[in-house]
């Protein structure tokens, strides 16, 4: 998943580029990425073995107790990804938090070149990461110094706001989830519900203790309310000092950075799923209807075929049983019963008794009378 991925595809793809022309670019570049993330690319023509690559990336939170810049662990594990090739200058560009001076003519061949470049590329996630390490590896701290409990607001990308709760001997990671869409609430609180099911059985008894609610869990009294008016309820895990471990930490800092990537990328898949298989049965009914027609239409036409030829037979076999005259005849009585409807007058309702009254012919008499002669 490329929303889980901790190197850049952009940068990733912009520094093989410069590495595999072999030859020293006139770049100038400013990279964008999704989170308020800009780096920025340089290269001179005159300078056959450098490059400078500045990074800005915003504060993971404004929260004193996570410092701002660069903490001397964080340079450290920059610096180890190849201390060959990557040194950090200090001071750093201005507007930008770390700036590093590459050189590409000391990369080691094969394999290790890619590995060495996607490291490169993945130096924002390794910043932000170290803020959030810095917090957990203090998990079995027993200092009691005022606010400690106070829920600490942390934001990995815009939007998308979780909470950092210190208690005794863990932390609490709460992420208020909202979608805007009620399909995509219904699936993402089924997948909560099954989350916390699946987190209760023995066989993933080492994993953080998952739990889903509709309201506010008590350590979020008194945030502000744009942060608590959720629709998808709020998720929370319980950090203890089992799941940070050596290289747990690493693992667990990056689960609780995307846990809302991964939880859009669950709904949005299943969603696709769900719809897809709607369509295709859709598809099959309207298919399976269609030929049931078509089977019909053709069974209707067989038959008044078969009954127009079994008519004509049965009007073929009277005809030929009958004499010759009588035929004729036959043909001569509707022939002119046809004639005389063409010929019949037209009906005027009323004009009979119109004639009789004012068209009647006047009667004559005469003084001569006849005789009837025998």
């Amino acid at each position: 998943m490329a929303c889980l991925e901790r190197a850049s595809p952009a940068l990733k793809e912009i520094l093989l580029k410069l590495y595999r022309a072999n030859k020293s670019i006139e770049i100038d570049h400013h990279l964008y990425e999704f989170g308020s993330v800009e780096y920025h690319i340089q290269s001179s023509a005159s300078d056959e073995h450098h490059m400078y690559l500045s990074i800005s990336t915003p504060l993971l939170s404004q929260e004193v107790l996570l410092p701002y810049g660069i903490s001397h662990h964080t340079k450290q594990m920059i610096t180890a990804i190849c201390s060959d090739v990557v040194e950090i200058i200090e001071p750093a560009k201005e507007g930008y938090q770390l700036t590093l001076r590459l050189d590409f003519s000391k990369l080691p061949s094969g394999k290790d070149t890619l590995k060495v470049i996607a490291e490169i590329s993945a130096v924002q996630a390794i910043i932000l990461s170290s803020r959030l390490k810095e917090m957990l590896m203090n998990v079995d701290s027993h200092d009691t110094f005022q606010g400690m409990y106070k829920p600490i607001k942390l934001v990995y990308r815009p939007s998308e706001p979780f909470f950092i709760v210190r208690q005794p001997q863990k932390f609490i990671a709460v992420f208020p989830i909202h979608f805007k869409d009620k399909p995509d609430v219904i699936i993402a609180t089924t997948f909560f519900q099954e989350l916390m099911d699946v987190g209760s059985s023995e066989k993933w008894a080492k994993a953080p203790p998952c739990c889903w609610s509709p309201i506010p869990p008590p350590e979020l009294r008194g945030e502000l309310f744009e942060d608590l008016s959720t629709t998808g309820g709020f998720v929370s895990f319980e950090i203890s000092s089992w799941h940070v471990k050596g290289k747990k930490l690493d693992k667990t800092v990056w689960s609780l950075l995307n846990f809302y990537a991964y939880v859009k990328f669950h709904v949005k898949s299943t969603r696709s799923f769900i719809q897809r298989r709607m369509r295709k049965r859709l598809e099959g009914l309207v298919e399976l209807l269609h030929k049931r027609n078509i089977k019909e239409v053709e069974v209707e036409e067989e038959e008044e075929e078969q009954s127009r030829k079994i008519q004509g037979c049965k009007c073929m076999i009277r005809i030929s049983n009958l004499p010759k005259p009588t035929v004729l005849k036959r043909r001569y009585n509707a022939f002119s019963r046809t004639i005389k409807r063409i010929r019949s007058r037209i009906k005027i309702q009323g004009f009979g008794r119109f004639r009789r009254r004012w068209l009647k012919m006047p009667k004559f008499s005469s003084s001569m009378g006849y005789t009837k002669l025998e």
